[in-house]
């Protein structure tokens, strides 16, 4: 159940990147009402038995719900809420996501804090849409965001301003931005420790070749 709790809230701060897509309305979802439902769940648990109406409720009404005031947005949050917390979700077979990469370990296989960290690790680096409840189409248009701002910070370093003809022009300065960015990370990449899922797919194919350029 905690675990369920701590995906959820993982998701509902990350579909932020989507923007409008995402979310109608950004809202700042934060550590404490984390740890507020957190309490709530130990608080609950202590009973003979499990709520599941009046945490459902009180997670989707109160410690995050409180915060959302567009309808959509709220009817979104108590849907994602569904998918990760309630009777169901400990059924052994039971997965977050169609693909079945994203579930909650069974208590065999992470009995310890530690275990759980390093499952969590394993999962892709790169999360995939369903995950987030979101169609294939809602991440090209979050990459293409972040592109622009990609070229929008390298547009920013050309100077605003004619300088002399003994100055730099646009194109040096983009260059030596790109050798000095090129100069302290090329000594970070290693290949060798790569995470497993950097190189799946087409993945494997985009690092190996932008490698050389390092």
């Amino acid at each position: 159940m905690v675990f369920g709790v701590c995906f959820f809230h993982a998701v509902i701060q990350e579909r932020k990147k989507f923007g409008p897509l995402g979310w109608n309305i950004l809202y700042e979802f934060n550590d404490s009402d984390l740890e507020c439902a957190l309490g709530t769940l130990k608080m609950y648990c202590a009973q003979d038995t499990i709520p599941w109406e009046a945490l459902t409720y009180t997670f989707g009404e109160v410690n995050y719900g409180g915060r959302v005031t567009d309808y959509w947005d709220q009817r979104t949050l108590k849907t994602i809420l569904l998918t990760y917390f309630g009777f169901h979700t400990l059924a052994p077979d039971y997965v977050y996501s169609a693909s079945g990469t994203y579930y909650c370990p069974e208590t065999e296989e992470c009995n310890t804090l530690e275990m759980y960290r390093e499952f969590v690790e394993e999962l892709p680096i790169i999360e995939e849409p369903e995950i987030f409840g979101m169609h294939d189409n809602a991440n090209i248009a979050f990459q293409m965001k972040e592109t622009k701002n990609v070229i929008q910070t390298i547009m920013e370093v050309q100077p605003r301003e004619g300088g002399s003809s003994e100055g730099k022009s646009p194109d040096e300065l983009v260059l030596e931005q790109c050798d000095s960015v090129i100069e302290r990370i090329k000594t970070k990449i290693d290949k060798d420790n790569a995470h497993p899922s950097l190189l799946e797919k087409g993945s494997k194919t985009l690092v190996c070749q932008m490698l050389p350029f390092a």
